[in-house]
């Protein structure tokens, strides 16, 4: 979805490196935000006006107007957690569309959020506060330890604004210190199309383990648009890293029918972290494991 949609994922091969502790940012905060800055707001609260007027950005998580069955739940869990969207090489580029091994965190995953100068301290408590709350929801889901952290985090969300560009070249540096300068550029420079997105590290081995992520939030984006990127981010950040047309109802669609996590993307992040599934399995090696495990999920009462 970087290209086109609302949000966005992307994810990069890299070998495991230590955490990388946040470090305060020394530059002043702006007088006032730049005249590029405010435009860009306005036409992110426009896009969110234009979202919400089509019914779109939908809260709810789902209902009786979005059934899924057993069998539709398998079908998206394999396209969602065994391909890739995009990569990140020599530049952005779509995936090469084949399968890859089964991918997801094996250590703790340590959330921390951090802003740029230009980022209110009003939203920076506000952004905190949602995003601890969606950590605590994705460990009691996975049955994975995620929470919220101020150090030695292994996950990076990063809320920044227009105006924090030259700030945070640093502390891009110092969190991808594997991507190109094209590609480190890019994610500093965001094209108004890119909303948001995350980079996803594994190791480079027969059981590549998720070593550490690095989401990028708009700070400009209006606030449901904002939560809209951190669930997202954050979920892909922990596994599912691609999206499909036929996912209903699910964030993990191109189609922005769906601001928060439903019911449906609850049933992936159960499955990817079920433990009858291992990091570095084949699409086909756990599809059978994967469709009892729809079943036991999609049957009355559960």
């Amino acid at each position: 979805m970087l290209a086109a949609g609302v949000l966005g994922a992307c994810t990069l091969a890299a070998p495991e490196s230590a955490p990388v502790k946040p470090t305060p940012v020394a530059l002043p905060l702006p007088a006032a935000p730049s005249q590029q800055s405010e435009a860009i707001r306005r036409y992110y609260a426009h896009l969110q006006e234009d979202l919400l007027v089509q019914g779109l950005m939908r809260v709810d998580g789902g209902g009786p107007d979005t059934p899924y069955s057993a069998t539709m739940l398998a079908r998206n869990f394999e396209r969602i957690a065994f391909y890739d969207e995009h990569e990140i090489g020599a530049r952005l580029q779509a995936s090469s569309g084949e399968a890859r091994l089964l991918a997801r965190w094996e250590a703790p995953v340590r959330v921390a959020v951090e802003f740029g100068p230009s980022v209110p301290s009003e939203q920076q408590k506000a952004d905190s506060a949602f995003v601890a709350r969606f950590t605590n929801r994705l460990g009691r889901i996975t049955r994975h330890p995620v929470r919220a952290v101020s150090g030695r985090a292994n996950f990076h969300v990063l809320v920044i604004g227009e105006d924090d560009r030259t700030a945070m070249q640093t502390r891009f540096a110092a969190l991808l210190p594997d991507l190109s300068t094209a590609n480190r550029r890019l994610l500093q420079n965001l094209p108004r199309d890119m909303h948001c997105l995350v980079v996803v590290s594994h190791e480079d081995s027969a059981k590549p383990r998720i070593t550490s992520a690095v989401a990028i939030v708009r700070a400009e984006h209006p606030t449901l648009l904002r939560q809209a990127c951190f669930h997202e981010e954050i979920a892909q950040g922990m596994g599912l890293v691609n999206d499909s047309p036929n996912a209903r109802p699910s964030i993990f669609n191109d189609d922005d029918e769906f601001a928060y996590l439903t019911s449906h993307d609850e049933k992936l992040l159960q499955m990817l972290y079920d433990p009858r599934l291992r990091i570095g399995m084949t699409a086909y090696e756990a599809r059978p494991i994967v469709k009892q495990m729809a079943g036991e999920l999609t049957a009355p009462n559960t």
